[in-house]
């Protein structure tokens, strides 16, 4: 290990590993800073504060006090001791990590500050591993001081102390992390150590983007290039935003999430790599590349959530243009769907197509009203039936010639399918006529009651509008066949496999099993294609996957999906629907919702009610009414994600009343993660998976700009 006087040459160290502290040269003068803290508000009980306390003290290891607000009856916590207004928001953007989201609330200035050492990330020149050139907060009154193992002292200086290694396979560390480039150590104003791990942009960046876009989430090459281009973008357009205290940037969300050596993926080290040196300009200078995790499925401008309007921050949908947002999701069929125009014969469509693939006579090949309203004929279902047989592995049923009526052909199906008529044996007579509740029960003949009470009872056989089931008259052949068909489903007989998918590519269909694994099938050219709309799924020519839809599908003999039904996923089209966070709900009560507001709400007595006036390009809630019984306030802005503590702005709010009309909850209803604002993390990976590059990627987010390779 070397170590040196920022401005002196490095010296090499006889130890591998230093303890370094902070010792006091000169009385600190009393602070005249404003003092922060932490505090998280509107938690329901003590037993959730206590818990989220542990959970505060295991990300961050700084302790809580447990609060009670005795307005509102919540629970909170106050965290930590004091900060200056730097270390709050660093802090805050550490519990935001771990996924606790707090607020930054201003205290007296009296008392002392109880700094924290933490590693702050410093961007060097583009092309090599050089020191950070600023000016270091002046009149030290500290110095840094080293110790070996053990106790023994092996140098202190008043100066920033640069750690290195000429080795790099052993890289220098900090609390047993290893990082690119050098660590440089000084004693800041407030009597703490400050770490900054000083390197190279494009190393700096290696360590960025696997931790703001997970390669294991998100595996695709063109996104993480994306977010290469964004992070370098990003860093040298706010290099020096923190020079006042000796650094460029923040490891944290309030720059950039930054985790050193061991947090490097070989994908997107790789994406690194191959767009070394590029940038996105707009007017020939690096933008402010914002990016939020989930976009929700459109961005907003940045006028709207900060108050300031950029010409490249602007509102865009997160998905391809018109139609091309689907073109490449689409399968096919030859097939022409069937021909219907009533609502009734529509599951019918679907009980026909099942009954096909599994190569059962007499079938239309495209159905149509006429046909399936029309009477059954005998040897029709004599055929019907015994492929019925077939596939339950029984003996083909000795049918008569009313086996086309309700009575005869219950007792006839329940023959093809179990080998045997059941009923009056599970059934007796009590049973039989409990369950034969139609009007028209005693026309049933004797021989065949048992039957089609039980297929009453398990809803294999219709009955008409008027509760009748009409067991003189012929049955149509659409009751034929749903009957067939429900009662071979029920069974597990029509070999139909069901899934997830993912999103396909040409004739091809992935699923995702139940044990995670994805299976590439192809779909035949005539298959049948059913997809769920409302309720019911109807037969169409063509049907878009995005992905995440549930599937029904039945493989043939030449191994291609020749039956499909699919139903729409829940998370939609955008390009973000792969996000956990796509559509999200949070429930808050008047209280809570009150405390979480704070001082943005203060003065206007009890909580009402919540209303969002105004919205942006994007409808996300720019103009958030607060109505009290002594007053009303207003959040706008990027203010309203973190006065109400939810992951988003973008969200509707249903509201829960009690008898007499007053508003006793609110129910968020919201999508997305993050500011709004640029590109979306996540929505890069999904317009990766229709094709887009990542300088598409980036045009799609960024209006206007330009890709410029600095070197």
């Amino acid at each position: 290990m070397n170590a040196t006087d920022v401005a002196n040459t490095m010296v090499a160290l006889d130890v591998a590993r230093v303890r370094v502290e902070a010792r006091l040269l000169s009385p600190l003068p009393p602070t005249r800073e404003e003092s922060f803290r932490l505090s998280l508000a509107a938690l329901s009980s003590r037993v959730e504060a206590e818990q989220k306390a542990r959970e505060i003290k295991e990300a961050t290891n700084e302790d809580s006090q447990v609060t009670l607000d005795n307005v509102t009856k919540t629970w909170g916590l106050l965290i930590g001791d004091r900060y200056s207004q730097p270390e709050a928001e660093e802090l805050r953007a550490r519990l935001l990590d771990a996924a606790i989201d707090t607020t930054v609330v201003p205290l007296s200035p009296a008392g002392s500050t109880v700094a924290k050492n933490d590693i702050a990330a410093t961007p060097a020149s583009s092309r090599s591993n050089v020191r950070l050139a600023s000016a270091r907060p002046s009149g030290p009154s500290r110095e840094v001081v080293a110790f070996a193992a053990g106790s023994s002292r092996l140098f202190s200086s008043s100066a920033p102390v640069m750690f290195g290694s000429d080795d790099e396979k052993a890289p220098v560390r900090f609390n047993d992390k290893p990082y690119r480039g050098r660590l440089e150590v000084f004693a800041n104003t407030r009597g703490a150590l400050t770490v900054v791990n000083v390197l190279g942009l494009e190393d700096y960046v290696k360590g960025v983007v696997p931790n703001e876009l997970s390669a294991g989430g998100y595996p695709l090459i063109e996104a993480h290039k994306a977010q290469a281009i964004a992070a370098r973008t990003y860093a040298l357009r706010n290099r020096g935003q923190f020079m006042s205290q000796g650094y460029d940037l923040l490891p944290t969300t309030r720059s950039q999430v930054y985790r050193g050596l061991t947090s490097e993926n070989a994908l997107s080290s790789r994406a690194v790599d191959e767009t070394r040196g590029m940038i996105a300009t707009y007017n020939g200078e690096p933008i402010n590349a914002l990016y939020t995790s989930t976009c929700g499925g459109r961005t907003e401008d940045a006028a709207n959530i900060f108050n300031d309007a950029v010409p490249y921050l602007k509102a865009r949908e997160c998905a391809a243009e018109g139609r091309a947002a689907l073109a490449p999701f689409i399968v096919k069929t030859s097939r022409e769907p069937a021909e219907l125009k009533t609502q009734q014969n529509v599951a019918l469509a679907r009980d026909v197509a099942l009954l096909a693939i599994q190569s059962f006579t007499s079938l239309r090949t495209r159905v149509s009203d006429s046909w399936l309203d029309a009477e059954a004929p005998v040897s029709d279902v004599r055929s019907w039936l015994a492929s019925v047989a077939r596939l339950a592995h029984q003996t083909a049923p000795t049918v008569t010639e009313a086996v086309n009526r309700p009575g005869a052909f219950a007792t006839a199906l329940s023959t093809a399918v179990y080998g045997e008529s059941r009923a009056d044996t599970l059934l007796n007579n009590a049973d039989v006529e409990y369950f034969l509740a139609v009007r028209d029960a005693t026309e049933i003949p004797q021989a065949n009651r048992a039957d089609v009470a039980q297929l009453l009872r398990d809803g294999y056989l219709s009955v008409f509008p008027d509760a009748t089931v009409r067991p003189r008259e012929p049955l149509s052949r659409g009751r034929a066949l749903h009957s067939i068909a429900r009662i071979l489903e029920a069974r597990s007989l029509l070999q139909l496999q069901k899934g997830i998918s993912r999103p396909t590519a040409g004739d091809s269909l992935v699923l995702r099993s139940t044990k995670g694994k994805d299976l590439p099938v192809k779909v035949s050219a005539d298959a049948f294609l059913f997809r769920q709309i409302g309720e019911s799924l109807y037969p169409v020519s063509t049907i878009a996957l995005v992905g995440g839809e549930p599937v029904a599908f039945h493989v043939n003999s030449a191994g291609e999906v020749d039956y499909l039904e699919v139903r729409p996923a829940a998370s939609g089209a955008a390009a973000d629907r792969f996000s956990p966070f796509s559509n999200w709900t949070t429930d808050l009560s008047p209280g809570q919702a009150q405390a979480r507001l704070g001082r943005y709400a203060s003065g206007i007595g009890s909580l009402v009610d919540l209303r969002v006036i105004a919205r942006g390009n994007s409808r996300r809630a720019t103009d958030l009414e607060v109505v009290g019984t002594a007053g009303t306030a207003h959040v706008r802005g990027g203010r309203i994600r973190s006065a109400l503590g939810l992951r988003e702005q973008l969200f509707v709010i249903e509201h829960r009343y009690d008898d007499e009309g007053r508003v006793i909850g609110f129910t968020f209803l919201g999508r997305g993660w993050g500011h709004g604002v640029g590109m979306c993390q996540v929505g890069a990976y999904g317009l990766a998976r229709q094709g887009f590059t990542y300088e598409q990627i980036l045009k799609a987010y960024y209006t206007g700009i330009e890709l410029t390779r600095m070197y």
